[in-house]
C-alpha cells in the first residue's frame, strides 16, 4: 500500500441519500467491465480507467444503473487481477487511485452507482500478507492461510505427499510444498492464489477494515469472488481437514473434487452477517453487497439473499450455466437443450418468489459469449438471437446483468492454436489434458466453444484497427467480426441490439411488473418456444419466444392454460423486430421474442 493510500478520505460520494430505498437494486440493470479489455487509453494495448472514463456516456445513453467493475487492484496478473496483491492499490496498468476516483466521480455525475469486484478468498501470493505468512512458521500471520504439514508417512514435495487428495480449479493439486518452512499451502485456484483462512478473526477484521475504506472512499458497494469458499469443512481446533471423492471417469482428474468441503462451509452464514454487520450496518441506502457462489442451491440462495438474515442482497449461480457440461467437468460438453435451460431458470424464480433475489444473466468475464452459446452467432440469426436472448433474459424476476459487448452482440471469438490463449484455466487445462493422453483436437474443440478468452477479447467500438480498442498491440486479438459487429454502427440504428438493450432496459424501468410481478412458465417441455407470464397489481406482461432457427414457431397459450380470447387485446410492448404489430396468435419466426401487456383484465 503506498503512501497516498494513508489520506484521509472525505465523506462518500456515492447515491446514497435517505430516501433511496433500501431494495432499489431490484429495478437497476448493471453493466460489468472487465478492464483490460474494455479501452486503452495509453496505446500500450491493455484496457485502463482513463479508457472507461472517455465511454462512460455509452453506459449513460445504454441507461445502466451500476458499473461493476472487474479487479483493478495491484496484481501481478496471474489470473488477470483476480489475484490480488494490494486490496487498497490500484495496479499501474489500469492508473492510480486518483484516476479511480475520477471514474466514481464520472459514474456518481451520470446517475450511476460504481460496485467493485472482490476477491477474499485467497490473495496472491505476492501480498504482503502472504510473504509475512511464508517468512517462517512462528509469523505472527502464519495462520492467515491454511498451512499444513506433508501427510503422515510421506516426504514433503513428492507426489501424494499434500495433506488432502484436493485438485485445483485451475487443475493439478489444491497444495503447493513450501520448502522454506516445509508445508504445504492451500490454493483452491492457482499455486499463486493461496487461500485466506477465515477462522482466523484477524483476517476478517482486516478485509472489513479494508472494505469499509472503499465504501468511505465512495465506492457503492461489492461484487465478490467466490465468496461461498470462505468456510472450509474443517471442525474448530482441529487441524485436519478430509480427503475428497475422487471421479472415476475415464479422463477425469485424478485429484480429489474439493467442491464439497470448500463451498457453502459450516461457518459461511455466520461470516457473512459478521460482514454485514461490521461494514454496511449503519450507513445510509444505497449499497449493495453481491456473492458470487458457485455450487449454490436454491435452499442456500433463499437463505444467503433473505433481507431479515441480513447476508446479502443478491448472488450468482452457477446451475443454468454448467448444463452444458459433463459428468467430468467443465470441458466435457453436452448437448443443452431448451427445456433444461427453462427447468433449471423456471426452479429458480419459484424458489426465490418469496425470500430473495435473483442475479440474471447469461454471459461474464468467466464465461463464453451467450449468443454463441446460448443463441446463434450465423450472419442471419446473429442479431435476432441477441435481441431475444436479451428479452427473455430482462423480463425475469431478478437483477439483469450486461457484460460489456453483450448490448452489441458480441460473439466468440477465433481460436487458430492453443498459443492463441492467455487465460491461465484454458492453459492449464490444455496441458494437463494432453499430458493425460487426451486427443488435443478435442482439447482444442471444447476450449473453443467454452474457454474465459472468448468473453475478454476487446470491446469493438468501430470498425477500424483494433476496433479503436487501442493505439498499440492490444494484449489479445480483437475479433475479426468487429468490422461488422461495433458500437459506432449501432449507437444511432433504431433496429439495433443496441437499441433493442435500451428499450429493455427502459421497460424495466417503467413498468413495474417487470421488477415486481409473480413469474409463471409456460410450455415448459417445447423444443423451441420460451414463453411466461409476469403479473403485478392488474398489469400481466407475457413473453414469448422462439429460440431456435426454426420458422414459424406458434406458442399454444390454449394448452398452456391462457385464455387466447383475453390475450387478443393485448399490448405489444416490445418485440425483437422494431414496428412489427403481431398480436399473440401470430407465429414466431426464427429467434424472435415478442412482449404484450394487458391491463385490468
Amino acid at each position: 500500500m503506498n503512501a497516498e493510500n494513508d489520506r484521509p478520505v472525505s465523506t462518500p460520494t456515492g447515491v446514497t441519500d435517505a430516501e433511496t430505498p433500501r431494495d432499489w437494486w431490484k429495478s437497476a440493470v448493471v453493466y460489468q467491465i472487465y478492464p483490460r479489455s474494455f479501452a486503452d487509453s495509453d496505446g500500450d494495448g491493455v484496457g485502463d480507467l482513463p479508457g472507461i472514463i472517455g465511454h462512460l456516456d455509452h453506459l449513460q445513453r445504454l441507461g445502466v444503473d451500476v458499473v461493476w467493475l472487474s479487479p483493478i487492484y495491484r496484481s501481478p496478473m496471474d489470473d488477470n487481477g483476480y489475484d490480488i496483491s494490494d486490496y487498497q492499490d490500484v495496479d499501474p496498468l489500469f492508473g492510480t487511485l486518483e484516476q479511480l476516483d475520477e471514474l466514481v466521480a464520472g459514474v456518481h455525475e451520470r446517475g450511476m452507482k460504481v460496485v467493485m469486484d472482490l476477491v477474499v478468498n485467497h490473495t496472491s501470493s505476492a501480498h504482503a500478507w502472504f510473504e509475512e505468512s511464508r517468512s517462517s512458521r512462528d509469523n505472527p500471520k502464519r495462520d492467515w492461510y491454511w498451512w499444513r504439514p506433508p501427510r503422515p508417512g510421506h516426504v514433503g514435495g513428492e507426489p501424494g505427499a499434500e495433506p488432502t487428495n484436493w485438485g485445483s480449479v485451475f487443475s493439478g493439486p489444491g497444495w503447493t510444498w513450501d520448502p522454506g518452512t516445509e508445508e504445504y499451502y492451500l490454493h483452491i485456484f492457482a499455486p499463486s492464489q493461496p487461500d485466506l483462512n477465515w477462522e482466523n478473526p484477524e483476517v476478517r477484521q482486516a478485509v472489513y477494515t479494508m472494505m469499509r475504506w472503499w465504501l468511505d472512499r465512495g465506492i457503492d458497494g461489492f461484487r465478490m469472488d467466490v465468496i461461498n469458499h470462505i468456510s472450509k469443512n474443517v471442525v474448530p481446533g482441529s487441524p485436519g481437514l478430509p480427503d475428497a471423492e475422487v471421479s472415476t471417469e475415464p479422463g477425469a482428474s485424478p485429484y480429489g473434487n474439493q467442491s464439497p468441503h470448500v463451498l457453502n462451509g459450516p461457518r459461511i452464514h455466520e461470516f457473512l452477517r459478521e460482514m454485514h454487520r461490521e461494514v454496511f450496518e449503519g450507513r445510509p441506502p444505497g449499497l449493495i453487497n453481491i456473492g458470487e457462489m458457485p455450487g449454490t442451491t436454491v435452499d442456500h440462495a433463499r437463505l444467503y439473499t433473505d433481507p431479515a438474515r441480513r447476508e446479502l442482497d443478491m448472488i450468482f449461480q452457477f446451475e443454468h450455466v454448467d448444463l452444458d457440461s459433463g459428468p467430468k467437468g467443465k470441458w466435457d460438453l453436452v448437448p443443452l437443450t431448451l427445456p433444461r435451460l427453462k427447468e433449471s431458470l423456471g426452479r429458480w424464480q419459484d424458489g426465490l418468489a418469496d425470500v430473495g433475489w435473483n442475479s440474471l444473466y447469461l454471459g461474464n468475464h468467466d464465461q463464453p459469449r451467450s449468443v454463441s452459446r446460448f443463441g446463434s452467432d450465423h450472419p442471419d440469426h446473429r442479431v435476432r438471437s441477441a435481441k431475444a436472448l436479451a428479452t427473455v433474459l430482462h423480463l425475469h424476476r431478478g437483477t439483469p446483468y450486461v457484460y460489456q459487448g453483450d448490448e452489441l452482440g458480441m460473439t466468440n471469438t477465433v481460436f487458430e492454436t492453443v498459443d492463441d490463449f492467455r487465460d491461465i484455466e484454458s492453459l492449464n487445462h490444455y496441458r494437463s489434458a494432453v499430458e493425460a493422453g487426451e486427443d488435443p483436437d478435442e482439447v482444442m474443440a471444447a476450449l473453443r466453444y467454452k474457454g474465459r478468452d472468448n468473453a475478454r477479447t476487446p470491446m469493438q467500438w468501430d470498425a477500424s484497427p483494433h476496433a479503436d480498442f487501442t493505439d498499440g498491440e492490444p494484449w489479445i486479438p480483437v475479433n475479426p467480426n468487429h468490422t461488422e459487429i461495433n458500437a459506432a454502427a449501432q449507437v444511432d440504428e433504431p433496429d439495433s441490439v443496441f437499441s433493442h438493450y435500451r428499450r429493455l432496459i427502459a421497460l424495466r424501468h417503467e413498468e413495474p411488473a417487470v421488477v415486481h410481478g409473480s413469474f409463471r412458465m409456460l410450455l415448459p417441455d417445447h423444443e423451441q418456444i420460451y414463453a411466461f407470464v409476469r403479473e403485478h397489481e392488474g398489469t400481466r406482461l407475457l413473453v414469448v419466444a422462439n429460440l431456435s432457427s426454426e420458422d414459424q414457431a406458434k406458442p399454444d397459450l390454449a394448452a398452456a392454460g391462457e385464455d387466447v380470447g383475453v390475450w387478443a387485446g393485448a399490448e405489444l410492448v416490445l418485440a425483437v423486430d422494431a414496428g412489427t404489430a403481431a398480436t399473440v396468435d401470430v407465429p414466431l419466426g426464427p429467434w424472435e421474442a415478442r412482449v404484450h401487456r394487458l391491463v385490468g383484465r
